[in-house]
């Protein structure tokens, strides 16, 4: 089995129990703030990706990130299965595939918006209207700065790419030219 099907196996069971508790939310926020730990601490990665260490010495090491994050009971045991599976290495990616399937669950999209300058409020909220109105979803835009587009949007949401940038608009029309 794949690592990636091994998280989204996790993941999808975890969605599956916080929908049922109406926690989606909340287990999110817990579960980015255990991976945020880990992620920022080489040591502790090495920890729990080292065989030389037992299951119960990596149990009580869980237990105290689990403590230090106040966890609810039910991600806490999550995280514990995570240990007694040894699967506590894939946390990253179970985190990444629970956020993905959470969204979805919540009929929820974060489109990549760049644009060549900062936006103000009204204009993020402008874009953010009109893609709900086309997607049909919430949405909540990830906006990044790109000075190289010179002026427009660019706004991709999964695989989908939507470019309306000054840059795009003048390489086509430099190709038209050039092909006469």
């Amino acid at each position: 089995m794949t690592n990636n099907t091994i998280s989204k196996r996790y993941a999808k069971a975890l969605v599956q129990l916080a929908s049922e508790e109406g926690l989606i939310d909340r287990f999110r926020e817990e579960l980015l703030a255990v991976n945020s730990v880990v992620k920022a601490d080489k040591e502790l990665q090495s920890f729990f990706s080292n065989p030389a260490f037992t299951g119960e010495q990596k149990k009580a090491v869980m237990q105290e990130l689990i403590s230090r994050t106040g966890c609810s009971e039910l991600v806490s045991n999550f995280l514990m299965l995570l240990v007694d599976k040894k699967r506590q290495a894939f946390l990253g990616q179970i985190v990444a595939a629970y956020e993905k399937l959470a969204d979805e669950f919540s009929g929820l999209i974060r489109p990549m918006v760049s644009t060549a300058f900062v936006l103000n409020e009204k204009q993020v909220l402008d874009i953010r209207l009109a893609l709900e109105s086309k997607t049909g979803k919430k949405v909540i835009p990830q906006v990044t700065v790109d000075s190289s587009l010179i002026g427009g949007v660019v706004v991709q949401i999964g695989d989908m790419v939507y470019d309306s940038s000054v840059k795009t608009q003048l390489n086509r029309i430099q190709d038209i030219l050039q092909k006469g």
